[in-house]
């Protein structure tokens, strides 16, 4: 009488299930098909979609760089239009204290040779 051990069951489930996934291949087949095509169509779609989602976050997020960037322009030309102002009004304050010194020596002049 032969030995049914572990191998020889393991062998004989191997033979079988190689003999019966090409049947089962065959008579699956119109039904797996659709199903394949359906999964693989959702799966695309998803992925499409995601590609969309992705690209409208980059927009979105290069816009904001965009308008930060504007916005950093914008404070720094006021900021050195504030500089050059203050700047002037140093200059122009300078001159004319320097104007009203000289108007004062030059009266103390007047007023010496006289």
């Amino acid at each position: 009488m032969p030995r049914f051990d572990n191998f020889t069951k393991g062998l004989a489930v191997g033979i079988g299930i190689a003999i019966l996934i090409p049947v089962a291949m065959t008579t699956l087949a119109p039904v797996l098909k659709p199903a394949a095509r359906t999964a693989l169509k959702t799966g695309l779609r998803a992925a499409e979609k995601g590609r969309e989602v992705f690209a409208e976050t980059v927009e979105m997020v290069e816009d904001l760089v965009a308008e930060t960037e504007a916005e950093l322009r914008a404070e720094r030309v006021d900021t050195e239009v504030n500089h050059e102002a203050d700047t002037e009004a140093d200059v122009t304050d300078t001159s004319a204290a320097e104007a009203e010194q000289n108007t004062g020596s030059a009266n103390v002049r007047s007023f010496v040779n006289k």
